[in-house]
């Protein structure tokens, strides 16, 4: 119960607002230190009439319950009591019982030894507990006893429980008190305003309130602003606000840089941006912090910049920071991307501190360069270091099993991943669907779709690509209509899947229309694969000619992956006369890869031209350019070499030659 003297409840309560924002940090760290010790049993002192009698948590239970629907409290306590001198160990069901008990009837402090004592806490134990310091807070503000420190800790509190919207509420209850508006406190709401759905515009409402009380030229609200528009992507504010805020700091640079590296859109010219700033920083003499390479590590991942990337380690190197796990795994994906597993790798031995990201880029190297074995085998490290991977390292692994052809050692992965409560993440239900997906289970692929409650561009994107690899072309273009339908903007990847299916199945009037709506209807700019996609389309059904025109008007008649694409048209309808042309053109553009020579010397080959034929197997044999030894694993575990004709196993042999003219037709 409060106090009776007026003076000691006003104190008893703004003590209560302190240990408010103390349990809601706690919260968000899971961690409260035990400062109170006074025995409970204190309260109680007649507890000879209950001595003789045994109870257990549910007649406990029942008691605590039953004293808090009629409001025995003394009842409560004496029951409490009789738990402590008869050395009873209440389970968390009883012990939550006796938290609301004790709240209900503003037996907070009470409840705060309580719950200091549990040794297990749940949700339910922090709601309870919270919420009695909340029904105390809302006493407190009806009764306008807060002070500016009150306020303070109190909205600081909410902030760093993640309490993003409740932390607006008490600011504007503070501002309709008329209680004076500090920076800090500004700072700590703008802060908030980085975390929940429309959150920009509340910025803005608080930017304004910013420049009217004089303090837009504030150090520390001049970074939170920055910060806050920076972290919702409206770079054009924060590049204004960086440009007339005075006496810059590092955190400043580093939000800005921030800014420019999280946009999902980031391109070259984002990216040099970044370069600029972090060179201008330290003309101006603000060292970069730890936070300020990470941040430009990942500039360089973003827009290819690999040999900057090397130039930003080498300043690492100097400063003497590389050993840093954020700078290790930075480091790692910078030379994973650019090809050097070596070097990477060197990055990942050299990092003494390596936590779950660090791991997971080193798998992910291996994954991404085609190394699967020893991104198995590294996984298998972390296991038996007692690392517990995250959703990245098991959608890495999966990955990597659908590389290896190891179906069994996939569907291991996805058991630990159901196993530890990972499978239940998107990003890993991504990797499901494309695991499923090639290893030829697209129903699986489909059933692992549906069981997305809500999901993004990326999942739509893999299941209407998966639908259209394996030829199921209206249920991949029926799935982009469900996607529009559900206002989900579709990117490049969505309308490269699109774009295939209609390939696949020959649509070549819808594929076109797809096409040309990219740009026109969603914004969406075609890169080579598209438009090496639509070369594909026409390829496939028989219009070369259109083809080739297409390719003179793309803007990518340089590239070689576009026509190579009407090279493998030309061998289908055995045009051997444009091939040959489109060949020369390819040669000449990519002069040392094989696969080029190889579709030219297969064209002669099935329109049975045998010299021209046997001129460019013996030119590939002097450039040693043999073709590769292709091989292809089954769940049998037998292994078959392409250039071997007959195998142990007759069965299986006949098997592969029916399967083999299958796939022909």
């Amino acid at each position: 119960m409060l106090p009776e003297d007026k003076t000691t409840k006003l104190q008893f309560l703004k003590t209560g607002v302190s240990r408010l924002s103390q349990l809601l940090v706690s919260k968000s760290h899971k961690l409260l230190n035990n400062t109170c010790t006074t025995p409970i049993s204190s309260l109680v002192q007649p507890l000879r009439c209950l001595t003789s009698l045994s109870l257990d948590n549910v007649d406990y239970t029942k008691i605590i319950q039953l004293c808090t629907r009629t409001g025995s409290v003394n009842h409560g306590k004496l029951a409490h009591a009789h738990m402590i001198k008869s050395a009873f160990r209440p389970c968390l069901f009883l012990q939550n019982n006796l938290l609301n008990m004790y709240c209900k009837f503003d037996e907070v402090d009470v409840a705060h030894r309580l719950f200091d004592k549990m040794p297990k806490r749940d949700v339910i134990s922090w709601n309870l507990l919270i919420s009695g310091y909340s029904q105390m807070v809302g006493w407190l503000m009806s009764s306008s006893v807060l002070d500016n420190v009150s306020w303070n800790s109190l909205i600081a509190g909410y902030i760093r429980a993640g309490f993003n919207e409740e932390v607006l509420k008490q600011f504007v209850k503070m501002h309709q008190c008329g209680f004076t508006l500090s920076s800090y406190v500004l700072g700590s709401v703008l802060q908030a305003c980085s975390n929940f759905d429309n959150c920009v515009e509340y910025g803005k409402m608080i930017h304004g309130c910013v420049v009217k009380l004089g303090l837009d030229l504030d150090v520390v609200v001049g970074t939170a602003l920055l910060d806050m528009y920076a972290k919702n992507a409206d770079l054009d504010d924060a590049i204004h606000l960086f440009k007339f805020t005075p006496n810059r700091n590092v955190v400043m640079y580093n939000a800005l840089i921030a800014g420019y590296v999280h946009n999902e859109s980031i391109c070259a010219e984002f990216g040099n941006e970044t370069f600029v700033l972090f060179s201008e920083m330290q003309r101006q003499g603000i060292a970069p912090s730890i936070f300020t390479f990470s941040s430009m590590l990942r500039a360089c991942n973003a827009i290819e910049a690999f040999d900057y990337g090397k130039q930003i380690h080498a300043l690492i190197c100097k400063k003497n920071i590389q050993s840093d796990e954020f700078i290790g795994s930075g480091l790692v994906e910078v030379y994973s991307l650019s090809g050097s597993v070596y070097d990477a790798l060197k990055c990942f031995d050299s990092t003494p501190k390596l936590d779950i990201v660090s791991w997971t880029s080193m798998i992910s190297c291996y994954v991404r360069n085609g190394q699967y074995e020893d991104a198995y085998a590294l996984f298998h490290k972390v296991l038996a270091y007692g690392r517990k991977p995250d959703e990245f390292m098991i959608s890495s692994m999966l990955s990597a099993c659908v590389n290896m052809s190891t179906v069994r050692s996939g569907e291991q992965v996805q058991g630990y991943a159901l196993k530890t409560g990972i499978g239940s993440f998107t990003i890993v239900k991504n990797a499901q669907m494309c695991f499923y997906a090639d290893s030829g289970d697209i129903d699986s692929a489909n059933l692992t779709f549906k069981e997305i409650e809500n999901p993004g561009v990326v999942s739509w994107s893999v299941m209407i690509h998966s639908n259209a690899q394996h030829g199921c072309a209206r249920e991949a273009l029926h799935l982009f209509d469900l996607m529009k339908r559900c206002q989900i903007p579709p990117n490049q990847i969505t309308f490269l899947g699109v774009l295939t299916a209609c390939s696949h199945t020959g649509l070549v009037d819808e594929g076109l229309r797809y096409f040309d709506s990219m740009t026109e209807d969603h914004g969406v700019t075609p890169n080579v694969k598209h438009y090496a996609c639509i070369v594909d389309l026409l390829g496939r059904a028989g219009r070369l000619a259109d083809a080739e025109k297409f390719i003179m008007s793309s803007g990518f008649e340089d590239n070689p992956v576009i026509w190579r694409a009407l090279l493998s048209a030309c061998r289908l309808h055995k045009d051997s006369a444009m091939g040959k042309r489109v060949a020369e053109k390819v040669i000449l553009l990519e002069p040392h890869a094989a696969a080029s020579y190889v579709l030219l010397y297969n064209i002669y080959a099935d329109a049975g031209i045998e010299v021209p034929a046997i001129k460019i197997r013996e030119l590939m044999k002097d450039q040693e350019w043999e073709t590769v030894e292709l091989c292809q694993i089954f769940r049998v575990s037998v292994c078959f070499d392409a250039r071997l004709k007959q195998h142990f196993s007759e069965l299986l042999c006949i098997k592969t030659k029916v399967l083999l003219a299958i796939m022909r037709r």
